[in-house]
């Protein structure tokens, strides 16, 4: 198997994580992993895997509400993970855009043989790290050119160039409109790692984007503060390909 097949496993038993973890990796894939809803989410903010193994029965957001949730921006393989052969569940997975399901306990070698065959039948343009950008996303009145990595205030006719930090911050809050957005999911996005208590490394590029949009003080009409939770961006945000 490629070394270049990345696997995704979620689910909140940490046993099972670092069992597939050390299983997967020895098979020469490339391995990530997630308790639960949000830091899954924080993953895939990063980059879509080649294959993603789903557990049903999770803490807050369970493996079905997530699985359409992946379904919303992504064809990426989804093996379901459940604790009961119950058959019901394996029909609401399926239904919901899950491509193959196996009951715990399994073994490994049953699993491997799973996930060869669903990438198999997968081809290469379908497993896609991330759906493709639009050439050109409208909020407010900017433009921006997600190619050129450019932003273009409509209303002024000028053109600013973002740094690379700053056009993944962006790209973050357009690609998800209206949802808070704690600093840790930010903090994976723009630098690939946990933001720690100390750091002020996000509120400096906060502060620099909202400049940016002429965002800042007290009229802060895009990028809102939730106070204890995040940052959410409101604005209505349409792309374009021309």
């Amino acid at each position: 198997m490629s070394t270049s097949k990345r696997v995704l496993v979620v689910d909140d038993d940490q046993e099972i994580r670092e069992l597939l973890d050390e299983y997967l990796t020895k098979a020469g894939f490339s391995v990530t992993t997630a308790a639960e809803g949000e830091e899954m989410k924080r993953r895939l903010a990063m980059g879509y895997p080649d294959l993603i193994l789903l557990d049903v029965m999770m803490p807050g957001d369970d493996g079905f509400t997530l699985c359409q949730y992946i379904r919303k921006t992504s064809d990426v393989p989804i093996i379901m993970l459940t604790a009961v052969s119950d058959e019901m569940d394996q029909i609401i997975g399926l239904e919901l855009g899950a491509d193959d399901y196996i009951a715990k306990p399994f073994s490994p070698r049953q699993l491997m043989a799973r996930i060869k065959a669903l990438l198999r039948r997968v081809k290469p343009t379908e497993a896609q790290q991330v759906p493709s950008a639009p050439k050109f996303i409208r909020f407010a009145n900017w433009r921006l050119d997600t190619a050129a990595m450019r932003l273009k205030d409509v209303d002024k006719d000028k053109d600013y160039e973002l740094s690379g930090g700053d056009f993944a911050l962006l790209m973050l809050f357009l690609t998800r409109p209206n949802e808070v957005l704690d600093r840790d999911t930010i903090s994976f996005a723009t630098r690939g790692k946990e933001a720690t208590p100390s750091a002020r490394n996000i509120d400096v590029q906060l502060s620099r984007l909202r400049q940016r949009l002429g965002d800042k003080g007290t009229q802060q009409r895009l990028i809102k503060t939730i106070r204890g939770n995040g940052y959410s961006f409101n604005a209505e945000v349409i792309y374009e390909d021309e």
